[in-house]
């Protein structure tokens, strides 16, 4: 937990930023986290999880991690010229599949969100989502079970009405998309 005045991906700002990337750069605790996160998953789910999707570049180890664990395939959906999110490198998702789909830390739900709808588009059965960060206390409705490690209710505020931003106080952007 780094504590300042930090844009998050969302484009909210907050005084707290959580930077899961530190704690999973250390191959026994993403595997450990994989392995918790995937047991709540299958739990959540009811049944045999088939692919495992998680967005990129947040969800890339966790999800992985827990595709391991649930002994699932995974892929990953980046942003393409658009913006939006997308299935490249030749990944593929089948009708009828189970996908629960993974990431880091949750904020608004933006980003799960949208691949969310990318794998329904794909006809599959999203029967979960996990994090390993839930910032919202649990208030994001994804449309599906959701399953998070921890359960944090951190502030974050419109750009408008940061009080940050009104101090003057200098923002840090450490997440993965530029500013």
């Amino acid at each position: 937990m780094l504590h300042g005045h930090f844009r998050l991906t969302s484009g909210l700002h907050s005084p707290e930023y959580l930077q899961c990337a530190l704690v999973l750069q250390h191959p026994d605790l993403a595997a450990e986290l994989g392995w918790k996160l995937a047991e709540r998953l299958a739990s959540s789910a009811g049944h045999q999880i088939d692919v495992v999707a998680a967005p990129a570049i947040g969800g890339l180890i966790i999800g992985h991690e827990a595709a391991r664990a649930l002994g699932a395939r995974f892929l990953f959906a980046e942003r393409n010229e658009a913006r939006s999110m997308t299935f490249r490198r030749g990944f593929s998702i089948h009708a009828g599949e189970s996908v629960a789909v993974v990431e880091d830390v949750i904020t608004t739900g933006g980003s799960v969100r949208e691949v969310v709808e990318l794998c329904r588009s794909a006809s599959t059965r999203v029967a979960a989502v996990g994090s390993i960060i839930d910032r919202t206390g649990g208030a994001v409705d994804l449309g599906v079970p959701r399953v998070a490690l921890a359960t944090l209710d951190v502030v974050s505020y419109s750009e408008d009405v940061c009080p940050m931003c009104l101090a003057g106080v200098p923002i840090e952007k450490p997440g993965s998309r530029p500013t």
